[in-house]
């Protein structure tokens, strides 16, 4: 169903990106942005899983500025390093990689992002800052509450675990005071609770999630 492109962003730099085709015209498009374990397998399921509800999904490689094709574990040792690679990143990078993944799949139709982790915090600043996007939704971003200034411009929703090591409820309620009318949903679980290859994952909160995520797709991406 997949296959690897190249993406050139506005700044001149390629990378490489994941995309997802469905089976007959696509009703619409999501960028998949991934946690800081690159675009793994599981991330690449979680894309070709859009694709199979009828989005033309696309996962930029947003650690290809860092290091080419980087494909991490959910280990400690990985976690590390995950976080290590990340920070290395810069955000106005980063956003311009997702916005190169935007248009790659905007003929399409309506385009969404959603993220997981650090893509999580990644679908919340795009919604704030990336042309071309119709909605976001953002699984357990960690650094959302330190962004709250910015204000998305386009319908954003939110999920989080209340079991959450990594992001305190005051974060998530710091969140919901400054954007009540926003959809923020806290599950009965750890972070990390979508990734079915997680020691973490929770799968009755993952298909609340995913029930959820894709009725706001549908909703929004007209």
């Amino acid at each position: 169903m997949g296959e690897t492109l190249k993406l050139t962003a506005k700044d001149g730099v390629t990378i490489s990106a994941y995309k997802a085709t469905p089976q007959g015209k696509p009703k619409g498009a999501m960028v998949v942005v991934q946690e800081i374990f690159g675009v793994n397998p599981h991330i690449r399921n979680v894309t070709d899983r859009y694709a199979a509800q009828g989005y033309l999904a696309i996962a930029p490689a947003v650690f290809d500025r860092v290091g080419k094709g980087i494909e991490l574990s959910y280990t400690q040792e990985d976690v590390t390093k995950g976080a290590d690679i990340r920070s290395k990143t810069r955000l106005e990078d980063t956003l311009a990689d997702i916005e190169a993944a935007v248009k790659e799949v905007a003929s399409a139709g309506p385009v969404g992002v959603v993220g997981y982790c650090w893509g999580g915090t990644l679908a919340y600043a795009a919604a704030c800052r990336v042309p071309g996007i119709k909605a976001a939704v953002g699984y357990y971003g960690g650094g959302i509450a330190a962004m709250l200034n910015e204000k998305p411009k386009v319908p954003v929703m939110l999920h989080f675990g209340e079991k959450d090591k990594h992001i305190s409820m005051d974060d998530v309620n710091k969140i919901k005071k400054a954007y009540p009318s926003m959809p923020v949903y806290v599950y009965d679980a750890d972070h990390g609770f979508n990734c079915d290859a997680r020691g973490s994952y929770d799968k009755p909160s993952a298909e609340l999630a995913l029930k959820r995520t894709l009725a706001f797709f549908d909703e929004h991406l007209r």
